[in-house]
C-alpha cells in the first residue's frame, strides 16, 4: 500500500481500514441479467493498485490544501474512511457486454458510510457507441491503472458526459469485445439490407410489366378514340349499302308505276281517235 508518514502511521491506517471492512457485509446482491452476456470485465486483480493510486492522489491533494488553506489536515484524517469507500466501490463494480448494450453497475458507500450507500446502474446501447478510448495518465502509469471512456455517436459532447471507468484489469480486451460486437451488428444489418435490395428488383419487374400492359391498353383505347372513322367505316358501310339498295328498289318500282300510267294514257288517247 501507499506509505504515508512513519511506520506507526501506516500500521494505524491498515488497522482502521480492516476494522471498517470487517463491520460491513461483503455479500453482493444477485441481479437479473437482460440478455446473454458476451464479455465480463474484471476489477479484482486491480483492486490494490487502484486503491494505492487513489490514495496517492488523495495525499497529494491533501498536502497542497494544507499549504493553501489548512483543510488538507482533515483530508489526511479522513484517509482511512476514504480507502474503505474505494475498496467497497471497486469490489461492487460489474461491467459486462450483452448482445445490445454495455451494462455498468456499482454500489458504493456515501462519503460517510453510516448514512448508507449509493447505487449506480448505467446501460449504454451498442448502436450509440462510437469508440472505446483507453487512457492512462502519468500518475496512473506508476500504479498500472487504466481509464476507459465510452464515447457516444452523434454530436460531440464534452468528455464529462461520456461514461468513464477506472480500474479495469484488461481494458484492451474489453475494448476488443465491444468493437467486435459492433462489427457483427453492422454486418448483420448490412446483410439484411442486401437481402431486401435483392428482392426489390423482382417487384420492379412485376411493376414494369403491369405498367407496360396498362400502357398498351391505354394506347389501344386512345387509338380507337383518336380514329373513329375506321370503326365507323366497318360498322356503317354495310348499313349504307342496304339503304342504297332499298332506295334503288323504290326508284325502280316508281319508274315502273310511271311507265304503267303513261301506257294507260296512251291507250286511252288511241281509242278516242
Amino acid at each position: 500500500m501507499f506509505q504515508m508518514g512513519s511506520g506507526d502511521g501506516v500500521v494505524e491506517i491498515d488497522f482502521l481500514e480492516r476494522r471498517l471492512l470487517s463491520d460491513t457485509d461483503s455479500n453482493e446482491d444477485n441481479e437479473g441479467e437482460d440478455g446473454t452476456i458476451l464479455y465480463t470485465a474484471s476489477f479484482q486483480e486491480m483492486e490494490e493498485n487502484y486503491v494505492k493510486y487513489q490514495t496517492a492522489q488523495w495525499v497529494l491533494y491533501s498536502l497542497l490544501l494544507i499549504l493553501a488553506w489548512g483543510i488538507g489536515l482533515f483530508m489526511l484524517l479522513y484517509l482511512p474512511v476514504r480507502r474503505y469507500v474505494l475498496r467497497k466501490d471497486i469490489q461492487s463494480r460489474k461491467l459486462y457486454v450483452t448482445a445490445n448494450a454495455i451494462v455498468y453497475k456499482v454500489t458504493r458507500p456515501v462519503p460517510f458510510p453510516c448514512f448508507g450507500v449509493l447505487k449506480k446502474e448505467k446501460h449504454v446501447l451498442l448502436p450509440s457507441v462510437a469508440d472505446i478510448v483507453v487512457e492512462q495518465g502519468y500518475l496512473q502509469s506508476l500504479f498500472g491503472v487504466y481509464s476507459v471512456r465510452i464515447e457516444n455517436v452523434g454530436v460531440r459532447r464534452p468528455p464529462s458526459d461520456d461514461v468513464q471507468i477506472q480500474g479495469i484489469t484488461n481494458p484492451r480486451a474489453f475494448r476488443k469485445a465491444v468493437l467486435t460486437r459492433l462489427s457483427n451488428m453492422r454486418s448483420e444489418t448490412f446483410s439484411r439490407q442486401l437481402s431486401v435490395n435483392e428482392d426489390l428488383p423482382n417487384f420492379g419487374i412485376g411493376y414494369s410489366t403491369a405498367a407496360r400492359i396498362r400502357q398498351n391498353i391505354g394506347i389501344g383505347v386512345t387509338s380507337n378514340l383518336m380514329s373513329p372513322s375506321k370503326s365507323l367505316r366497318h360498322e356503317l358501310f354495310p348499313q349504307s349499302g342496304e339503304l342504297i339498295l332499298q332506295k334503288l328498289e323504290e326508284v325502280e318500282s316508281s319508274v315502273k308505276r310511271v311507265q304503267t300510267l303513261i301506257e294507260e294514257q296512251h291507250c286511252q288517247t288511241s281509242e278516242v281517235d
